[in-house]
């Protein structure tokens, strides 16, 4: 082989060598940078967050704190998550763009994905994101969308996860217990899930198709087939019940965003406060609600408005609003009967804790059409199919009720307010550190005869809203169709001042999903209730340690100071 030869090939070697050369280097680069790095600067594992926490004056801030571990249940959770492709249509990664913080909440930080291995931001969002779905809906609200999501959004694409529950194949009878009550018959399948030796009931109310929610906690209690206002004429129901699997993975859902705390209290686009706002009884207005209603509210409240829709069975511990009665609990006005704006506002921002979802995303004049559906052809007593009884219009909402500005809070106020707490007997329900175990607890129940639950104060999910102004709103009105009475005429204005801003301080510096108290020292928790300290946003966030390092630091200054002897200066110069 002569020189000229070698020559010759050697552009095609040198490209197969510089090629060979790249790939390898490439290699190990990707080996480097995706294996080695991670464990020598592990930068991912950063647990630095910045989180709203509710003062013991019902301000929210935001500070510096640090994310948490998923717990075995939420572990659990997020597995199934992974193991049925939730990940391959739903993203979790906030954008910094204004489109993403008006849709989704705050900006994802590098903390809040410490623990998640792998991580699942996701490349396409076919579905919406969940980076902030945590505390967004109620359980109740995820239990019936896996079930089924078109009952909750008739144009929804994700499939039934139905696999998730526990289904028997055969339908279950309804009997009679021999007390006057209606239970299920006793079959293998139903001794599964039930204790039917136990003494303790549990009400469960199927929908008109007949299908019957059971949730877990229906393992030790006895069944009772509940059924007030005639839900189901039926003999046999068809059984869904919950499962580990399921729980585990609402758990998981409920825990995103949430090392965020309570965000969603200072959340703008669902923040609306009307007092007025009452639109002319509309015919094409009305028409166009009832399209709305059907499409985003039938599968709760039922295609009458008799709080009966397809989803309504697994709301097992608070029903949907049946509008027929015209009772509504979230108003300004002295009577039952709400404005248009308490509706509108109730609509946009949703009720916490509930099934009922904030609905800021959804154009207003959908939110307007949906008031007049509501008014004038739901809250209708059809009794007398010849003569309609329309409340809105035979019994018109009176004039709202006057809220005037807040009382800047106190020690004093709050001190106070422990009396007006045990002398207006809140504990009875509440309990005595407003958990909602209270002796009366247990036997309470709504107009319509539903059991209901006295609100957890100390987990900060207001139904009404987190201000201090929505709780004065519902001390003053009460929840109409529930005990919860109101204190307009029982407490001076000044006493409901403070017993409000007593419940908001029931969930400061806690958890919002555990109702857990945070671990904060007492000097940064009394930085954090100074008024005058601003943090409003995540930029502004107040960074725990810094007053103490502030007063270290001027403590240093200060002995490094030279002492000046009077008079020395004069002999200087």
């Amino acid at each position: 082989m002569t020189a000229h030869d070698i020559g010759a090939r050697s552009p095609g070697s040198s490209a197969r060598f510089v090629a060979l050369v790249a790939g390898v280097g490439f290699f190990f680069l990707a080996v480097i940078t995706q294996g080695v790095l991670p464990f020598i600067e592990p930068t991912a594992r950063i647990t630095r967050v910045t989180s709203v926490v509710r003062t013991d004056f019902g301000q929210l801030k935001w500070m510096v704190s640090e994310a948490t571990d998923y717990t075995p249940q939420q572990q659990l959770g997020r597995a199934v998550y992974l193991r049925e492709g939730c990940w391959y249509c739903h993203s979790q990664y906030v954008r910094p763009v204004t489109g993403e913080t008006r849709r989704w909440g705050p900006v994802s930080e590098a903390g809040e994905y410490a623990f998640d291995v792998p991580h699942l931001f996701g490349t396409r969002r076919i579905g919406p994101d969940l980076t902030r779905v945590g505390l967004k809906y109620g359980d109740e609200w995820h239990l019936a969308h896996f079930w089924n999501p078109r009952m909750l959004s008739p144009d929804s694409i994700m499939a039934p996860y139905r696999g998730l529950f526990d289904e028997p194949k055969q339908r279950v009878r309804i009997v009679d217990d021999g007390t006057g009550n209606r239970t299920l018959e006793q079959t293998d399948t139903t001794r599964r899930l039930f204790d039917f030796a136990s003494k303790e009931q549990i009400k469960l109310t199927p929908n008109a198709d007949g299908l019957l929610f059971v949730p877990l906690e229906a393992r030790t209690k006895v069944p009772i087939v509940f059924t007030p206002g005639k839900e189901y004429a039926g003999d046999a129901v068809q059984i869904a019940a919950e499962t580990k699997e399921l729980q585990g993975l609402i758990a998981y859902l409920q825990k995103l965003g949430m090392n965020r705390g309570k965000w969603r209290d200072l959340f703008e686009p669902q923040q609306l406060e009307v007092t007025e706002a009452t639109l002319p009884r509309s015919s094409d207005w009305i028409a166009y609600g009832k399209v709305v209603y059907e499409r985003r509210c039938l599968g709760c409240h039922g295609a009458s408005g008799d709080g009966n829709g397809p989803a309504a069975t697994f709301m097992y511990n608070q029903r949907p609003r049946n509008f027929a009665n015209a009772v509504f609990k979230f108003r300004l006005t002295k009577e039952s009967i709400p404005t248009d704006g308490d509706l509108l506002r109730t609509i946009t921002r949703g009720v916490r804790g509930t099934a009922m979802p904030a609905w800021y995303e959804l154009p207003l004049p959908d939110r307007l059409a949906v008031v007049q559906y509501i008014k004038y052809e739901l809250a209708v007593d059809r009794s007398n199919p010849a003569k309609p009884y329309v409340f809105f219009k035979e019994e018109p909402p009176g004039p709202p009720l006057y809220i005037g500005r807040p009382p800047v809070p106190s020690q004093e106020m709050l001190t106070r307010a422990k009396d007006v707490w045990q002398n207006a007997k809140c504990w009875e329900c509440h309990g005595q550190t407003g958990k909602g175990d209270g002796e009366k607890a247990p036997g309470l129940k709504d107009d319509p005869g539903f059991p209901i639950k006295p609100a957890d104060l100390t987990a900060g999910q207001f139904k009404s809203g987190p201000a201090v102004e929505d709780i004065f709103r519902t001390m003053t009105t009460g929840l109409s169709g529930t005990p919860m009475p109101s204190y307009r005429d029982s407490l001076s204005e000044e006493d409901r001042w403070a017993l409000s801003y007593y419940v908001l301080a029931l969930s400061a510096f806690k958890d919002p999903l555990t109702g857990e108290p945070l671990a904060i020292s007492g000097q940064d928790r009394s930085a954090l209730n100074d008024p005058k300290l601003e943090a409003d946003s995540p930029d502004k966030a107040f960074v725990p340690g810094a007053t103490r390092r502030a007063a270290a630091s001027d403590a240093v200054v200060a002995e490094h100071e030279v002492p000046r002897v009077p008079g020395a200066a004069a002999k200087n110069e």
